[in-house]
């Protein structure tokens, strides 16, 4: 069996760290580098679901998308939420390493991952890394679909292809207009929409669209917008980075048992239709 210092340095190969955004918190956060790794769990979030999975799973190390302390902390008490996470961890001998930005600027990266799980042909980065002189890595993707589409079929198609969430796919834009060739980026992305616009794409899919972006967004062009659940557009990037260490543990002959969390972590747990009508003296601001 590997150490985890050599299981952590093929990831950081994959993901390397300074890669991340200067803003991030990404690396391993808890784990002896002498210690054996057996078993890997795969998952967007680091919270204590996820963590109790881990136990029960017999894993070794917990690679999550998502930072567990993204912002400075002065303690890992027990008696707060992410302490006790943190408590779970070493009293169970379970590394924790995070690739978050430096896995979205991947190639293949998390908009790779999403891409792939709707059917999408890669074309280019959305926002390319400079540093990367075959202009293959940086943030989201320009895609195109195998045939053209309507706002709304696309939209059938990811709420089919995305994992199950309260949110489903929010549309903004003509449901009868047609799409072929779209931007993916997996979790926030209305900073893009600069991006997105000089693509020249029908279409932007990413998650957490905010209704002033949003509404400004469709206000410069017709681009139809598809918002999914933050933790949808993230979870398919879990399968891609399993598979991506099945096969260097396939080449080292290390023999790791991975394994992809399908537990929804996404906060949002229920969703009602509106369905009261609005009245002739209007809503409230």
């Amino acid at each position: 069996m590997p150490r985890l210092s050599e299981v952590i340095a093929a990831l950081e190969n994959l993901w390397p760290a300074e890669r991340a955004e200067s803003w991030d918190a990404v690396g391993t956060v808890v784990g002896d580098p002498d210690q054996e790794v057996s078993r890997v769990l795969f998952a967007v979030d680091p919270v204590q679901e996820i963590v109790d999975e881990a136990v029960k799973l017999g894993a070794d190390l917990l690679v999550t998308h998502h930072p567990l302390y993204l912002r400075g902390t002065t303690t890992v008490a027990a008696s707060t939420f992410k302490g006790r996470v943190v408590h779970t961890l070493i009293k169970n001998d379970i590394a924790l390493h995070v690739a978050h930005t430096n896995a979205d600027r991947a190639d293949p990266g998390v908009s790779d991952a999403l891409a792939g799980a709707l059917d999408l042909r890669v074309v280019r980065p959305l926002v390319p890394d400079p540093s990367d002189p075959e202009g293959r890595r940086g943030l989201g993707r320009v895609c195109e679909l195998d045939h053209p589409l309507t706002v709304r079929e696309f939209a059938a198609r990811a709420a089919e292809r995305l994992p199950a969430t309260a949110q489903g796919i929010r549309v903004a834009g003509d449901p009868e207009a047609l799409v072929r060739t779209v931007a993916v980026s997996g979790g926030s992305g209305d900073s893009l929409f600069d991006d997105v616009r000089a693509a020249g794409v029908d279409a932007f899919l990413t998650a957490d669209l905010r209704h002033h972006p949003a509404s400004e967004a469709r206000a410069h062009s017709p681009l139809a917008l598809l918002d999914a659940a933050h933790w949808a557009t993230e979870w398919p990037w879990c399968e891609l980075a399993a598979a991506q260490l099945d096969e260097i543990s396939d080449r080292h002959e290390w023999d790791l048992r991975v394994h992809v969390s399908k537990t929804v972590t996404d906060p949002w747990t229920a969703h009602a239709a509106s369905t009261a009508t609005t009245s002739a003296t209007g809503a409230p601001n």
